[in-house]
């Protein structure tokens, strides 16, 4: 069932387009990545989705209500994150999430305590002295303090070390076993892949690719290290081997996933002696889509 819809969504701010025909859908369960270099439009499709925005045409459901219309409604149920967390100076850590708790109506004290803990927050210190990785420890202990059935979180983690990192996926993967859905935009590729079933990269304010990480993966190329006992011959002319390099008599060269069994036909016949494949990853992909200008705006 889908939770999250949109459906050919343009915004435009003047004469400049944000975004430019995006579609997007997550259904419940689901962690969703939502991936793209600063400046592709992930924010602004976000702030469409919560009512802050107005899209320019197209459409945006969550719980099949629409986003701007409905927005008091579908906040009751939607726990938000976003990337640059600003918090009350004068009020404590503690008292910013207790706020944010009752205006959602759940008032779980252990699941608090146990978050402030898990997160290793002072929630004694005023919000003033925080620094940015504690600011948005507070906005996600509120987040996932509530019992909310959708989160959206734009670059949630920014800030934050690396254990508290692994922190916030296990939160997230909890939420995703309790039937909750994720939508989650990020640049941290290795969260995306550790955490998400389905990604759609955002570049210059269009979807380029959808589909889940297996689909996505015909897009990458694997990366082989060979050593053999005779030398091959004429390795570049191969189809789908690309980017050879000798290096010590070792090889080094990347093979579109779809063409593997050729290539590993080809290169069995001069007796190998050491074959390392390493998948292809999230950043791979990236980089081959974003490679070519940059990207951003």
């Amino acid at each position: 069932m889908a939770i999250l819809k949109v459906n050919n969504l343009i915004k435009k701010f003047g004469n400049f387009t944000a975004l430019n025909g995006v579609d997007l859908e997550v259904s419940q369960g689901e962690i969703y990545g939502f991936i793209g270099p600063n400046g592709a439009g992930k924010t602004t499709t976000l702030r469409i989705l919560l009512g802050i925005l107005k899209a320019t045409s197209g459409q945006a459901t969550i719980f099949g209500m629409d986003a701007w219309k409905d927005t008091v409604k579908i906040h009751k149920r939607v726990a938000y994150v976003p990337g640059e967390v600003n918090l009350w100076p004068n009020l404590t850590g503690g008292e910013v999430i207790d706020l944010f708790v009752k205006l959602r109506g759940s008032n779980n004290k252990r699941r608090r305590e146990e978050l402030i803990e898990r997160f290793d927050l002072d929630p004694t210190k005023k919000c003033r002295t925080y620094s940015k990785g504690n600011r948005q420890k507070v906005a996600l202990i509120a987040a996932f303090a509530s019992d909310a059935d959708l989160y959206i979180l734009d670059e949630p983690t920014s800030g934050l070390d690396p254990l508290m990192e692994r922190v916030f996926q296990e939160y997230v993967t909890e939420a995703k076993k309790e039937g909750k859905s994720i939508l989650l935009s990020s640049h941290i590729l290795s969260e995306v892949e550790r955490l998400c079933d389905k990604v759609s990269i955002i570049r210059n304010g269009k979807i380029i690719e959808s589909g889940s990480l297996e689909e996505l993966r015909h897009l990458t190329r694997t990366s082989v290290v060979l050593d053999t006992k005779e030398p091959i011959a004429d390795l570049g002319k191969v189809k789908g081997v690309h980017n050879i390099e000798r290096k010590n008599n070792l090889l080094y060269f990347h093979v579109d996933s779809d063409q593997m069994d050729e290539v590993m036909k080809y290169i069995s016949q001069f007796g190998i002696i050491k074959l390392e494949v390493a998948p292809p990853t999230l950043e791979d992909l990236f980089m081959r889509h974003y490679k070519v200008d940059g990207g951003g705006h």
